[in-house]
């Protein structure tokens, strides 16, 4: 990979100071989670991705006060989308503070 990277970008692999690698079969050794080393927490299919953890209307929040869920583990599953954290975000903003409507996020104009 470092290799591929230093064809784009030369001078790479000088600023690299350390790197580590985990064969995919080694991952469940590192987390538990990951089971045969899959890292999206399992299946990926429609059911899946309604009910990841568990079949809830706010499936970010847990029993414990203040403590939510952001992972692949819960809706709307794995990928690099950011998603799961908007939501659980969303709803911690709910619970903590009573606000119904997200903030905006969009740049302020200057």
């Amino acid at each position: 990979m470092t290799a591929r990277i230093e064809e784009f970008a030369p001078g790479f692999r000088d600023r690299v100071v350390a790197s580590a690698a985990i064969p995919a079969s080694a991952l469940a050794q590192y987390n538990a989670n990951y089971i045969d080393g899959d890292i999206a927490g399992g299946a990926a299919d429609f059911a899946q991705i309604l009910s990841r953890p568990v079949l809830s209307r706010s499936p970010w929040s847990t029993p414990l006060d203040g403590v939510y869920l952001c992972s692949a583990s819960t809706v709307p599953g794995p990928g690099v989308h950011g998603m799961a954290g908007w939501y659980a975000a969303r709803r911690a903003l709910r619970d903590v503070f009573g606000i119904t409507s997200p903030p905006s996020l969009a740049p302020s104009a200057a």
